[in-house]
């Protein structure tokens, strides 16, 4: 296997793993600052990685996207939680909702940060192969990743927590309906998602984080990454 390959493939594990695990845990933390103690009993909070694997969604997605040269991004098993916990469902719904996103917005400006601080040295450690590979392929990839997870997961699509936002609007009464239907979205979303760039020879999702994620990485870091 080609040496640049297979550093490509573990810079994308590396930034995957935590992309993923932080966004979860970031949902079942401010459900549990919001009173719901669910994901904490079921042991979500952690940062072990394999209390989040999805079979799916977290190998054979992103493995498929990287063969097929799309946009990585992918999933763990949704953090469970209970919105009777809190004060005011609605609102709630919608905190919890943002913070997986939030949660990978900050990791993508903590790696432009640190590309920006060493960005002054970075001409005179190029030549030393293993900084390379860190500064122009694992914190552009790092950022990247989180980015494509933020925008994917801001679809106001049920059940990407962008349709949190529906929760707003819809009275109290019919919250539950609109959680059961979040439930059964989820296998018609992925099937779309995988479905309609091959019949169609399109793919909206990645010409929207060519639009979003790719452009705002560009903002944040001091060099070109995508």
């Amino acid at each position: 296997m080609d040496t640049d390959y297979l550093i490509y493939i573990i810079c994308s594990i590396l930034s995957f793993a935590p992309a993923i695990v932080l966004h979860e845990v970031a949902h079942g933390f401010a459900a549990y600052k919001l009173g719901d103690p669910t994901a904490k009993r079921a042991g979500r909070l952690s940062l072990n990685p394999a209390k989040h694997v999805d079979p799916f969604g977290t190998v054979l997605l992103p493995l498929m996207l990287m063969v097929l040269n799309w946009p990585i991004f992918g999933y763990a098993k949704p953090v469970p939680y209970n919105p009777t916990y809190f004060k005011d469902p609605r609102k709630g719904d919608f905190i919890v909702g943002l913070a997986g996103p939030c949660a990978n917005l900050v990791m993508a400006g903590a790696a432009a940060l640190v590309a920006h601080a060493l960005f002054g040295v970075a001409p005179s450690l190029l030549e030393n192969e293993a900084f390379q590979y860190f500064y122009l392929m694992f914190l552009p990839m790092f950022a990247l990743i989180n980015l494509y997870l933020m925008f994917f997961n801001l679809l106001p699509i049920p059940p990407l927590d962008g349709s949190s936002i529906f929760a707003l609007a819809i009275p109290r009464q019919y919250l539950p309906k609109y959680y059961e239907i979040q439930r059964y979205a989820f296998p018609i979303f992925m099937i779309a998602v995988v479905v309609v760039p091959y019949v169609f020879n399109f793919n909206p999702f990645s010409w929207y984080l060519d639009l979003t994620a790719c452009n705002l990485a560009n903002l944040m870091f001091p060099f070109r990454v995508a």
